[in-house]
């Protein structure tokens, strides 16, 4: 039986995820809040607000999760607990969250031992959602593996691109750095957690250098040729809300253990390289 992987939330990363499956050939479906067809891409869909409960395939043999998580947690454990615990032949089941959980350390190193303490509603929420689903795995065997990610950039989605558009801004605040991952390497992580699954894991999904953000703009308007754009504060009133919250933590995220655990070789150990091989 080819193995079948479920996507609750065909969004950037599942996506990627989901090209790469199905030239391998598995079977792939996933749900959107409003589908506008039944099939894309070769991607069977479903449609799933995080109200009703939907039926799933009894081939389902592993399922990604990538829905943001509201106030109360996640919807999917909320609503498709006892769907997935039926279901005969899951092999995986993995839960994209965030760095974000680890709130700020003043630019200090974090690991997955590093006790969750976030500081902002997102982060908030995101712990929550990594517990419910910790403790399916525990109560009931569902095979869950908690993925951390970094920011995310690759194709359609870097600062090359806002440079050509003329939207970047490289925000200045002493001493801060963001760890970032090329969705190429996320996607390297997730095949092989499949092929090594050890349910209850957590991972940090991060590249090997935790940078100052104006050091990627610069770089990256370098390799475009172009002037780098003006500078501001990240207190200036003309940053979005979303965007100063980012500010607000400051961390370096370590990596070791998917390279330990997994064997994962980065194919983009910094975003320099991962910015030349977009350009």
């Amino acid at each position: 039986m080819a193995n079948h992987l479920f996507c609750f939330g065909l969004g950037y990363t599942a996506s990627h995820l989901a090209r790469e499956l199905l030239a391998a050939g598995w079977r792939v479906s996933g749900t959107r809040r409003a589908p506008a067809a039944d099939c894309a891409n070769g991607v069977h869909l479903y449609a799933f607000d995080g109200s009703t409960e939907i039926k799933l395939s009894d081939d389902v043999s592993h399922v990604l999760l990538s829905i943001p998580p509201d106030d109360a947690g996640d919807p999917v454990a909320r609503i498709m607990a006892e769907e997935l615990r039926r279901l005969p032949h899951l092999q995986w089941l993995g839960y994209l969250s965030t760095t974000g959980v680890y709130g700020d350390k003043g630019g200090q190193w974090v690991d997955e031992e590093t006790p969750a303490a976030p500081t902002t509603a997102r982060g908030v929420r995101r712990v929550l959602a990594e517990r419910q689903w910790l403790d399916l795995y525990r109560r009931h065997g569902l095979p869950v593996h908690v993925f951390r990610l970094a920011g995310i950039y690759g194709p359609g989605r870097n600062q090359l691109e806002s440079l050509r558009r003329g939207e970047a801004r490289r925000v200045i605040k002493p001493g801060q750095v963001f760890s970032r991952i090329h969705v190429d390497d996320i996607i390297a992580i997730l095949m092989a957690s499949m092929e090594h699954p050890n349910p209850g894991r957590i991972y940090n999904v991060c590249d090997d250098e935790a940078a100052p953000p104006e050091d990627v703009i610069d770089y990256a308007a370098t390799l475009l040729g172009l002037p780098a754009p003006p500078t501001i504060s990240a207190d200036d009133p003309s940053l979005s809300d979303m965007a100063k919250s980012f500010y607000a933590e400051n961390k370096r995220v370590r990596n070791d253990r998917i390279k330990r655990e997994l064997g994962v070789r980065l194919l983009y150990p910094t975003y320099r390289e991962g910015l030349k091989a977009l350009l």
